[in-house]
């Protein structure tokens, strides 16, 4: 029984090492994109907010642009 929960062990440690070596690897080729995108002009710090704004919710977006415009005002910045 020990030996089969060692194997299982083993195999889970295994498959996740593999997944990181394959996150690290997906990581290096969107550097390489922002790198690219750099490279003929765009602005990577704006495009990273425009991918982080897209993954949220529509709602969660909406509220935050409320939120931020609310702030913006009380500090008198346009």
């Amino acid at each position: 029984m020990a030996e089969a929960t060692d194997d299982r062990l083993r195999l889970l440690i295994e498959r996740i090492e593999r997944l990181e070596e394959e996150k690290k690897g997906i990581a290096d080729d969107i550097r390489d994109v922002y790198a690219e995108s750099k490279a003929v002009g765009y602005d990577v710090k704006i495009m990273r907010q425009i991918v982080r704004l897209r993954k949220m919710k529509p709602d969660d977006r909406r509220e935050m642009e409320t939120i931020l415009d609310t702030y913006k005002a009380a500090l008198g910045i346009g």
